[in-house]
């Protein structure tokens, strides 16, 4: 079963990921600021983390992404998606920059959410076999 850590400040929109992504089947966790999913993300190694770029404390999602992909437990193994509501050409080549390797843009529909998870997933497996 694939491990999804979802990084979002916003409890709607963590609830509403987490409702669209019920129906696959994935372990769901939580974290509500970078700080926090950086070390769920140490602890847990979620094959994928859908992660808001602008949450306040001290690391937002570009931060928290770089650790992740720097890190040799994490990095190769682990897809990272940015969620935000910033999607000018400068964002996406700031996400690009910082490893990620989605990037969907606020307000997403389930649909695209659900694609995006899948076929970085499906990816991921790939390269493991």
């Amino acid at each position: 079963m694939d491990r999804i850590l979802i990084v979002e400040d916003q409890p709607d929109i963590r609830k509403l990921i987490r409702m669209t992504l019920a129906f696959g089947y994935y372990e769901i966790y939580e974290a509500e600021n970078g700080l926090e999913g950086w070390a769920r993300a140490q602890g847990l190694r979620p094959d994928l983390i859908l992660l808001d770029v602008m949450m306040p404390g001290e690391l937002d999602g570009f931060q928290v992404c770089e650790k992740v992909k720097a890190d040799p437990a994490l990095g190769r193994s682990t897809a990272v998606v940015m969620l935000t509501a910033r999607g000018q050409k400068t964002d996406l080549e700031h996400g690009a920059k910082s490893g990620a390797d989605g990037y969907l843009t606020k307000p997403f529909s389930p649909l695209e959410l659900v694609d995006k998870v899948e076929e970085l997933l499906a990816r991921r497996a790939t390269r493991a076999a």
